[in-house]
């Protein structure tokens, strides 16, 4: 009888064999041989307990085994057998070792060593970081190196402002557990992502340690900053090579138990009038510059009325988020300014929407003659169409139905760092998959269901744990 290190404590131990001549543990040192559930065992201490009464051999293999049994085999209590040479002649992997305790001393307190982490300063004072499983034959051992990996879990570290409006019982930074959900700033958008990529992470190392050889293919846990502003962490990243065109890359921002691979093009702009100024009773002395800009609105709101939808992404829509102008309630104005935010589906996208910015300033300066009109593009980001033959996809489907969930598809109708991937380097091996729903973020009382959360851990750990094999 065999058993190899499971996710939980094996019961093949008690298995009702005759004539018990062997039994073989492998990995012996593994502390997921201790039960911790009711019923308390020790499969290692089982499997001893029934050679001994059968008169059976046990074999307790391990590259690195547990210091008792390493006593025992010192002491001569256990016989001690050494394996000189690999399977199939593979030679042993480079190895480098860390002294996490002097790295503590020298102020790294992330848990990582410097050796795996990689930094990079976005902006001044926030910085990117990355850490990644190097697959074999990668160069540099123990330092991950400057290409993207095969997969990234790829999680933002900053959240919206705290704003108000919090209950008393659940305060924004109170990190409450209640009623079945964590509550808190930031724990649906997304530091409950970000801590189900990181214990998966996590688990990808037990599982390349287990192996004790390097994987066929990497992983890399990238923690950007700016994605709640206008993302350009993440777009570091990308002119740092450790986002391409190749590998996949999943986020996990909140999306409602679905994969969400497809996106509404983002266009900002702002839209000024400059017109003359006059008294309020002599009006036809000056020019009105809000007057001017409610008819460039206008005909922007009319203009989107009319568009037609996309079949998978929906209809195209238009904000106008922040109005100003003007300085005196009995004045002319002399100037004023929108700020517009376009969500785009194919086929319109930001060279057609400067097209109709540009006729709605036309429209507005004929119809307030003495107004000049005058827009800047404020954020560009092109739609992302789903993929559905997407390899990607269909791993994170098989990981779920491995741990008994069922993965639909749906668009984000926000924007996300794996969109920003997509759009600019073409890679079409992108998505979005983590706990909670995108209803209740950057609101007050933002909250995550923490069902959600062992959902997703576990769904991602099967991800990684498949990738690195």
């Amino acid at each position: 009888m065999e058993s190899s290190p499971p996710d939980k404590p094996t019961t093949a131990v008690f298995a009702p064999v005759r004539d018990l001549g062997l039994i073989i543990l492998d990995e012996e040192q593994e502390g997921s041989y201790q039960s911790e559930s009711m019923v308390r065992y020790h499969a290692r201490e089982v499997a001893k307990y029934r050679c001994a009464q059968s008169k059976s051999l046990l074999v307790l293999g391990s590259a690195t085994p547990a210091v008792e049994s390493r006593y025992a085999a010192e002491t001569g209590r256990y016989r001690l057998f050494t394996v000189n040479k690999r399977f199939n002649e593979k030679h042993l992997p480079n190895v480098t070792l860390a002294d996490m305790k002097q790295e503590l001393r020298q102020g790294n307190e992330t848990g990582l060593s410097e050796l795996l982490r990689e930094e990079l300063e976005a902006l001044p004072g926030r910085t990117c970081l990355r850490a990644t499983i190097l697959a074999a034959g990668a160069a540099g051992a123990g330092v991950a190196g400057p290409g993207p990996a095969d997969l990234t879990l790829c999680c933002h570290m900053d959240t919206v402002q705290l704003g108000d409006g919090w209950s008393v019982d659940t305060p924004a930074l109170g990190g409450i557990v209640r009623d079945g959900k964590l509550w808190g700033r930031g724990s649906c958008d997304m530091k409950g992502g970000l801590a189900c990529a990181m214990l998966a992470f996590s688990d990808a190392l037990d599982a390349v340690r287990r192996r004790r050889c390097a994987p066929e293919r990497s992983v890399s846990l990238l923690c950007t900053v700016d994605e709640e502003d206008v993302m350009r962490g993440c777009e570091a990243a990308i002119r740092a090579g450790w986002l391409g065109s190749r590998g996949w890359v999943l986020d996990t921002e909140p999306t409602d138990s679905l994969a969400r691979d497809a996106h509404k093009g983002r266009t900002w702009f702002e839209l000024d009038m400059s017109g003359v100024t006059a008294h309020a009773s002599t009006p036809w002395k000056g020019a009105d510059a809000v007057a001017a800009l409610s008819e460039a609105i206008c005909h922007v709101r009319r203009a989107f009325q009319t568009l037609a939808p996309h079949a998978s992404l929906g209809t195209s829509t238009v904000t106008f988020g922040q109005v100003e102008g003007g300085y005196s309630p009995y004045v002319v104005p002399d100037f004023a300014r929108v700020w517009i935010d376009m969500r785009l589906v194919p086929p319109y996208d930001t060279a057609w929407a400067r097209g109709l910015v540009e006729q709605a300033i036309a429209r507005a300066e004929e119809s307030v003659p003495g107004v000049r009109g005058s827009y800047r593009v404020t954020g560009d980001r092109p739609a992302i169409e789903p993929n559905p033959d997407s390899e990607l996809l269909a791993a994170l489907r098989d990981a779920a139905r491995g741990e008994g969930y069922d993965v639909g598809t749906g668009t984000f109708t926000g924007y996300t760092d794996t969109a920003v991937v997509a759009g600019i380097c073409r890679n079409r091996e992108c998505l979005s998959y983590g706990p909670g729903s995108l209803e209740v973020a950057h609101k007050p009382n933002e909250h995550v269901p923490v069902a959600d959360l062992v959902r997703v851990r576990s769904v991602l750990s099967r991800l990684v744990r498949s990738v690195v094999g």
